[in-house]
């Protein structure tokens, strides 16, 4: 638990510390954050395949900012992330419960077949938000400042998370008053 929040912490100041610390720290001293935020996610190893799946590709992205000492890589970890989470997502599609569901089945294990398509129409709403979220942080890498880079992935990003989660939980109280009154 402890690890979990250490990792999660970690995550949400990775793009303030890379920004922070461009120009004062050589990029593969702060590829040692991201490896950092990597070891407190191994335990997670032994239950999650996408979580081996995203260790190894973040391991990597480290691995090449050691070896060039460029941001880049680092810059990308955001980008890594979406990837991870539409991968997840989108995955979830194909299968008899969608990850929003399956989330949702947590809390109310009995689902209505109306709830089940909310469920599964979130998921892809998700899946959209991950593309673009993606996207935008792989523009802002590769294109922009590190400063906008930074404003994007360590704010900007989390806020419209932060809305879509808000806004999708009104519309989730609208539905269960229209589909279990």
């Amino acid at each position: 638990m402890l690890l979990n929040a250490v990792a999660l912490l970690l995550t949400v100041l990775y793009p303030l510390a890379i920004w922070f610390g461009h120009g004062l720290v050589e990029p593969r001293w702060l590829a040692l954050l991201l490896l950092l935020a990597i070891a407190c996610r191994l335990p997670a190893l032994k239950l999650q395949r996408a979580a081996r799946w995203s260790v190894a590709a973040a391991l990597l992205l480290v691995a090449v900012a050691l070896w060039s000492n460029l941001l880049l890589p680092l810059k990308l970890y955001p980008v890594l992330v979406n990837a991870v989470l539409l991968a997840t997502f989108g995955y979830s599609l194909w299968t008899p419960q969608s990850m929003v569901e399956r989330l949702a089945r947590l809390r109310e294990p009995d689902f209505p077949p109306a709830a089940v398509r909310y469920t599964r129409r979130v998921t892809q709403v998700w899946c959209v938000f991950f593309i673009l979220n993606g996207g935008i942080a792989l523009a802002t890498a590769l294109w922009a400042s590190e400063a906008v880079w930074s404003l994007y992935t360590g704010v900007i990003a989390y806020v419209l998370m932060a809305l879509l989660f808000g806004g999708e939980y009104l519309v989730r109280l609208r539905f269960k008053r229209l589909h279990h009154a």
